[in-house]
């Protein structure tokens, strides 16, 4: 008969050849596993911020950003009861501008989108690769299977608090509305994210971001990028519109011809010629904080619809839970976290119910709280 210690062992041993074999012989293994590697070089760079902050080195800059990222940190944690933990208080500096390529996909004649699974996390449409060429190779893989795609690079991003995020030097790029907006928006994702609702979970994010960056510039008599970040949730707000407005009208021409493909392409086709004419004519012109006569090149497929739409669903929804605290995103916060978590596969359903049943107040809520 083997000794408690002696199983023990033979048991951990197992363990360990099920991962090892998991991450060496499947996909998502070996993806993981890079992506783990990337991410602990990163974590191997970390710096304090304070420290670099004190340190006269650190040119006026990025100090000063870096500044900006603890003040907004703070003011995560402190005032709206986000979850910072130790996140965002070391800085790393990348070997490239860009942090990740995030590839999105969906099938040509159906809003449907492709999706990868990921352990913890559930299924998400998107997959984000540390070297470009890998995420051309999986555009170029998905494309040659009939399917949309869109590539895009991302600044930052939150391992959901498993680890002590820093700030990377690709996020030091953003100007000070936007840098204060992603230190909410993704201690946000450290405070809540709901498996497999990854359009709620973004959007969500996006909400808090926007108006909690609102509270921290208004906290700090910083009317400049109050203002700065009030035109950028009014832009997000009419684009969210409009994205939504293209997927209402694809989701009407794919069900009226339900039996044929070529049909449904056709049918796409005049949906996005149309959808052409009304951004450029209509909705560019009047989006705040956009110089009159820029140029724009509107890319249109499923996956730009349904990769725009991550971050703008619902947003109506949000602020109107926001208006019925009384513009107070203290109590907003937790009451969409609670309603979300109340209906875990009909995030957007709970809030909307809710909305519905819940009166507005009289008077008009103050701009900011």
């Amino acid at each position: 008969m083997m000794s408690p210690a002696r199983i023990v062992r033979r048991t951990l041993l197992v363990i360990v050849l099920l991962v090892v074999a998991f991450a060496v012989l499947t996909p998502i293994g070996r993806y993981l596993a890079r992506a783990g590697w990337e991410e602990g070089k990163i974590l191997a760079r970390r710096r304090s911020i304070r420290e670099l902050v004190a340190s006269p080195r650190t040119d006026p800059n990025t100090r000063a950003k870096l500044e900006l990222v603890l003040d907004a940190r703070t003011f995560a944690a402190d005032s709206l009861h986000l979850e910072a933990d130790e996140s965002f208080t070391t800085y790393s500096k990348l070997d490239s501008d860009t942090l990740v390529l995030v590839v999105g996909a969906a099938y040509r004649d159906r809003l449907r989108p492709f999706t990868w699974w990921f352990p913890i996390v559930g299924r998400v449409p998107y997959k984000g690769y540390f070297a470009p060429s890998d995420a051309m190779d999986e555009a170029k893989s998905l494309e040659a299977q009939g399917l949309d795609t869109y590539v895009r690079p991302a600044s930052a991003f939150s391992t959901l608090g498993w680890f002590e995020d820093p700030v990377v030097s690709s996020t030091l790029h953003e100007d000070t509305a936007s840098l204060a907006n992603t230190v909410i928006h993704e201690l946000t994702h450290n405070t809540f994210y709901a498996p497999g609702q990854a359009v709620f979970n973004e959007s969500f994010a996006n909400f808090v971001g926007a108006h909690g960056a609102m509270r921290f510039f208004a906290a700090r008599g910083d009317t400049l990028h109050l203002r700065a970040s009030e035109r950028d949730w009014a832009r997000d707000r009419a684009l969210g519109a409009f994205w939504e407005g293209v997927f209402d009208a694809l989701d009407s021409a794919f069900r009226a011809h339900p039996a044929s493909a070529a049909e449904r392409l056709a049918a796409r086709d005049t949906v996005f010629a149309r959808a052409r004419v009304h951004f450029m004519q209509d909705v560019l012109p009047r989006l705040p904080g956009i110089p009159p006569g820029v140029r724009v090149q509107l890319v249109l497929n499923n996956a730009v619809v349904l990769s725009r739409r991550v971050y703008r669903t619902g947003l109506d929804l949000f602020d109107g839970v926001l208006e019925r605290e009384g513009g107070d995103l203290r109590r907003a916060v937790p009451e969409i976290i609670a309603l979300a978590k109340s209906r875990p596969k009909d995030p957007y359903g709970a809030v909307r119910d809710w909305v519905a049943a819940t009166p507005a107040p009289a008077a008009p809520a103050d701009s900011v709280r």
